[in-house]
């Protein structure tokens, strides 16, 4: 075993003892939870970045904290008291209860967030934001965190950080196994700081540390250009508030050129919004269903395009970081026979997360539904398969900046004509 593979081995593992110390802590603390009195809060609901609201008026009372649990709590607090050396942080312990209480249900994308990591999260959507600007995916396999792409001209890019990076420090900590989000809470901070990252490089043996000066990056999500033979190319790294705007545009400045044919590039788009995947399809596909959810009472959601059918030949490029929203979106397209996919598998991500305000700054994200293709498919776990397999070839963009599934794409809408 080489030393990078190595480097991602022990990465799995350590995300498996993690999940085992989390149940070990959650079963020590989280009593405290309920201790504070009834649970009253008005909560705003954000579904997949879309806001819904709901109001929860009445008192709960837990069915985990019995007397037992209490009474344990008591006696782990009462040996603190007794032994611990130092001082102890009893908000960051209450804190502790929270997030293990939600990381214990079972979900792999469950999480709380404190008040600065709820706030970093909703930032996210908008499109503008302070950190050092690179798009960031969960590796299924392995649990690392994969630098998916560093954004154009950010404080990323400037400082070497490239695509496939995989981030196991931040500020001197260990990473590896947290959640997405509380890492990139952690990797963001005010414009002018620093953050100092620990990264694992294929071919490299030790492990690379950048010091990276955070700044306000405004994520342009939408890139173009009139390639040969009046193709455009449209590539989309990521769904956020902005997005569709920027597609738009985008879109009509290639059709005054003159576009016979289209390459819409979501290779290793992570997704985001759910509402902007649908706006930019409503675009593209006649009219009929984009996506639908199912939640755990079996309630259906359907999300309608409106007929705004955009008629040109069309290939989507995809590989196995084209993820949620940008499956979505990919699913669309090909279930309707408007574009052929190329690439490789996709992600598999065909759930749906829902994210809870609590009404005092901190926040729950849980998984609350599955959604499904306009054919009926539901993708988690499998991924969407390209119409066209072609793996893309390292070795000949590293030595001759040729992307050889972008010349595929070229070549078939050449052909197809």
């Amino acid at each position: 075993m080489d030393d990078f593979n190595e480097k991602l081995y022990l990465m799995k593992q350590e995300r498996n003892r993690g999940r085992w110390q989390g149940v070990i802590i959650t079963v020590s603390v989280m009593a405290v939870l309920f201790l504070f009195g009834f649970l009253w809060h008005k909560l705003y609901v954000v579904f997949s970045n879309g806001i819904r609201t709901g109001l929860f008026s009445d008192s709960y009372k837990s069915r985990i904290i019995t007397d037992d649990v209490d009474q344990k709590l008591g006696y782990i607090e009462k040996i603190i008291d007794t032994y611990y050396l130092e001082d102890v942080d009893e908000d960051a312990m209450k804190e502790g209860i929270y997030k293990g209480v939600i990381s214990n249900i079972g979900d792999d994308y469950a999480e709380y967030y404190t008040k600065e990591e709820f706030s970093d999260m909703m930032s996210d959507t908008e499109g503008v934001f302070e950190g050092i600007g690179a798009l960031l995916q969960i590796d299924q396999n392995t649990g690392a965190l994969v630098i998916v792409k560093p954004l154009k001209d950010s404080p990323a890019e400037r400082a070497g950080i490239l695509e496939n990076d995989i981030i196991i420090e931040v500020d001197g900590e260990d990473i590896v196994g947290q959640d997405l989000n509380v890492v990139v809470s952690k990797i963001r901070g005010k414009k002018g700081s620093k953050v100092k990252l620990g990264v694992v490089r294929e071919g490299e043996k030790d492990t690379l540390y950048f010091d990276i000066k955070r700044d306000t990056v405004e994520s342009v999500t939408v890139e173009y250009e009139m390639l040969e033979d009046k193709i455009g190319y449209l590539m989309i790294s990521e769904f956020s508030d902005n997005t569709s705007g920027q597609f738009k545009k985008a879109l009509n400045s290639l059709d005054k050129d003159g576009m016979e044919g289209l390459i819409i590039d979501l290779r290793g788009n992570p997704g985001g919004n759910v509402d902007t995947a649908v706006e930019i399809a409503d675009v593209m596909l006649p009219e009929g269903t984009v996506v639908y959810t199912i939640d755990k009472n079996n309630e259906k959601v359907e999300y309608e395009s409106d007929a705004n059918c955009y008629e040109i030949p069309c290939v989507i490029l995809i590989n196995q970081y084209t993820a949620s929203a940008a499956e979505i979106l990919s699913g669309a397209m090909q279930d309707y026979g408007k574009a052929e996919l190329l690439g490789t598998t996709t992600y598999g991500k065909g759930i749906v997360q829902t994210v809870l305000s609590l009404g005092d700054g901190t926040g729950l994200k849980m998984t609350s539904a599955k959604y499904y293709t306009p054919n009926g498919i539901n993708i988690h776990g499998v991924g969407i398969k390209p119409d066209i397999e072609l793996e893309f070839d390292a070795e000949r963009y590293e030595e001759k900046q040729e992307d050889n599934q972008k010349e595929g794409a070229i070549q078939y809408l050449k052909d197809n004509k």
